[in-house]
């Protein structure tokens, strides 16, 4: 009898300590949204750690998270929607979203702060506090952005010691670095167009009858153009704003042929 309960102590303690690892530690969720409509460009931030991620076009994301994080999704066509990290979703390291179509009321007085869709905004509305970084405790450190899950994996691919480094040998002879490579470029044009379409949809379009479907085909139109990146990078407003209008012209010329 005694070495039965000594048995279920040891359990519960082994159990206490398994749990008590995995809430201290930080895992990367892979999430999935499920909702009518478009899916890529739907934000997603980790209020309680202050970092964030946008929605690919399958509404898939990763992020980082611990346990008891709050997680907040938001979209500009969609009822934002916090969830909780859970005991579950560490384990499985897995969440799936369902998400409402926010339909506009007239009429309607809001106090306080609000989500507008835009990622920036959204952060700062989000009552999430920044995190202390190296500067902070006087210690000098590197506190730039953080690298994406493919940005890590391409570092690991191209990373290796010895005379003769076979980590990126291999990787280099089967393909995987370049793999890696045009992932990233995938990524990065998928977040440049999400960000252009929140901030100039509405000039565009203020005086066209496009559908919300034909607006994502233009934007992805835009996307396209080898020059697009360029123009987005350099971050010039104006210039921006009349490389789109130059694109959006071309676009209606595009589907009156087709």
């Amino acid at each position: 009898m005694r070495v039965v309960l000594k048995i279920k102590h040891l359990i519960i303690l082994l159990v206490l300590i398994f749990s008590s690892e995995i809430s201290a530690q930080t895992y990367e969720i892979k999430g999935k949204i499920i909702a009518k409509g478009d899916l890529v460009g739907i934000h997603i931030i980790n209020k309680t750690a202050s970092k964030f991620t946008i929605s690919n076009d399958l509404g898939e994301f990763v992020i980082p998270a611990k346990m008891h994080d709050t997680i907040l999704i938001s979209g500009v066509q969609y009822v934002p929607k916090e969830i909780v990290i859970t005991d579950i979703i560490m384990q499985t390291k897995a969440v799936n979203v369902n998400l409402d179509e926010n339909i506009n009321q007239l009429d309607q007085v809001v106090v306080g702060k609000i989500l507008t869709g835009n990622l920036m905004t959204d952060i700062e509305n989000s009552e999430s506090k920044r995190e202390l970084n190296f500067y902070d405790l006087g210690i000098p450190g590197y506190t730039g952005p953080q690298p994406t899950q493919t940005e890590r994996r391409l570092y690991e691919a191209q990373s290796g010691g010895g005379l003769v480094p076979l980590n990126p040998l291999i990787n280099w002879i089967t393909g995987r670095t370049k793999r890696l490579k045009e992932q990233i470029e995938r990524e990065e044009l998928t977040i440049a167009i999400a960000e252009v379409k929140a901030k100039y949809s509405k000039l565009l379009f203020e005086n066209e009858s496009f559908s919300e479907i034909m607006q994502n085909e233009y934007f992805y139109f835009c996307g396209d153009d080898s020059n697009f990146m360029t123009v987005y990078n350099v971050g010039n407003q104006i210039r921006t704003l009349q490389f789109l209008k130059d694109k959006l012209v071309a676009f209606k010329l595009h589907i009156e042929k087709d």
